[in-house]
C-alpha cells in the first residue's frame, strides 16, 4: 500500500507533503514523493534543488515514515510522471497541492493538478495552501 505524492518546491508543495506524511502515517503506508521536470530542470522552478531534497528527507527521516524520493527529468509532463509512478506502484492515493487562483486563473486552469485529477485511476487527495489568490 502506497502513497504518491507530487512535490515541488513551493508553499503548495510543501502542504501537499505534510498532508502525505499524516495520511502515511494514519494507513500504515509507506510514501512515494514525485518531483518531476520535462527536461528544462535549471529553469523549472517546480524542480527542487539537491539542498530542498536534503531538507525534505531530513523531515522525513524524523517522521518515521518508509518513503522513497524520486527524481525525475524525463522529457514527460509532470502530471504524467506523478501517474505513471502511481499506476507503477499501485498507489492507493495521490496527494497534490493547489494554490489559489484568481477567477481568471481557474478559467484557464489547464494546469498540472486538473490532468492528476482527471487521468488518476487512484483516489486523489487536492490540498489547499493558505496564502492570497495568485
Amino acid at each position: 500500500m502506497t502513497i504518491v505524492v507530487g512535490y515541488v518546491p513551493k508553499p503548495e508543495g510543501r502542504a501537499a507533503l505534510q498532508r502525505a506524511v499524516d495520511e502515511a502515517r494514519l494507513r500504515g503506508q509507506s510514501l512515494v514523493i514525485v518531483n518531476a521536470s520535462r527536461g528544462d530542470a535549471y529553469l523549472d522552478t517546480g524542480y527542487a534543488p539537491v539542498q530542498d531534497v536534503e531538507i525534505v528527507k531530513s523531515q522525513l527521516n524524523s517522521s518515521g515514515v518508509d518513503y522513497q524520493v524520486r527524481q525525475l527529468v524525463g522529457g514527460h509532463e509532470p502530471a504524467d510522471e506523478v501517474l505513471n509512478v502511481a499506476k507503477e506502484v499501485d498507489a492507493d492515493l495521490i496527494v497534490i497541492g493547489l494554490r489559489r487562483r484568481t477567477p481568471v486563473g481557474k478559467l484557464i486552469l489547464g494546469s498540472t493538478a486538473q490532468r492528476i485529477l482527471l487521468g488518476a485511476t487512484c483516489s486523489v487527495l487536492a490540498v489547499k495552501t493558505s496564502g492570497p489568490a495568485a
